[in-house]
């Protein structure tokens, strides 16, 4: 073997040996769940319902469902939330939700909480269906009465599922366009040697979706970056929103109160009217 071949021939195996490690560790990158419950909605002052949802691939999902806190809720809220924790975890942004007199469906994929299973790409998008055929088979409630909200990672799952159904709203709070965007931004020279074993393509999904869009982003993100919010604001469909947050990723949506509710109650109030 020459020495060219032989340069080349390192440089190949060490490229291989780079993505195997990488592909092997990215979704203990990505997923951090907590199994354990620190909390209920009764510990929030809440009244609730306990949940066990089936996906269709056979995975008991736990969730809890908080109604409104009077009878004829202005919508319902299907809350997917980010990567790390649990429902638990959630509930300053439920007490946002409730004030605003939303039922609030909260659901924690596989592998987190209570839930079966060990997380994936696939499985949040079956885990996210399967809420969905909950409210609207189960419960009978119609799509268009149902908001979809998502939070960082959440933001994606929202998105995918918003491009197969019909809800009546779409939320995406402090979300990435993509993954490949993602490791772009963060990784400029690494990203493109690697293999991503994730799309998590949000910005894509969003050419599907036939509700309002309302995009929430912090220019101070420190974790999402504040362009890759505006880029999957440009790729959504008219009629949409921006909101500036203010702060970090896991408290800006607190720093930004008053502005955040209001901006909120708007835009549910900006949705057509709901035949429910």
């Amino acid at each position: 073997m020459s020495s060219i071949a032989a340069i080349l021939f390192s440089v190949l195996a060490a490229w291989a040996l780079l993505n195997g490690l990488l592909f092997l560790a990215q979704p203990r990158m990505l997923f951090f769940p907590s199994t354990t419950l620190e909390a209920t909605p009764r510990d929030w002052g809440l009244d609730y319902r306990d949940l066990a949802i089936h996906t269709e691939d056979g995975i008991r999902l736990h969730g809890w469902f908080i109604p409104a806190a009077t009878t004829g809720a202005r919508r319902v809220l299907l809350f997917f939330h980010g990567n790390a924790g649990n429902i638990a975890h959630r509930g300053a942004s439920v007490a946002i939700f409730h004030r605003l007199g939303l039922d609030i469906l909260l659901l924690d994929y596989r592998g987190y909480g209570r839930s079966e299973g060990a997380p994936s790409e696939a499985g949040l998008y079956r885990d996210s269906r399967a809420a969905w055929r909950w409210l609207t088979v189960d419960q009978g409630i119609a799509p268009a009465h149902i908001v979809l909200f998502g939070r960082s990672l959440g933001g994606i799952v929202a998105a995918h599922l918003a491009a197969e159904v019909q809800p009546g709203g779409l939320i995406l709070e402090s979300t990435f366009s993509s993954a490949r965007d993602l490791a772009d931004t963060l990784f400029p020279l690494l990203s493109r040697a690697i293999v991503l074993p994730f799309r998590l393509d949000a910005a894509g999904a969003l050419h599907q979706v036939r509700c309002p869009v309302l995009v929430l982003h912090s220019p101070d993100d420190e974790i999402i970056p504040y362009a890759l919010g505006r880029r999957l604001f440009a790729a959504a469909p008219e009629p949409k929103g921006f909101v500036v947050l203010r702060d970090g990723h896991n408290d800006g949506f607190l720093r930004s109160q008053p502005g955040y509710e209001q901006a909120l109650d708007q835009y549910l109030a900006s949705l057509p009217p709901d035949p429910y």
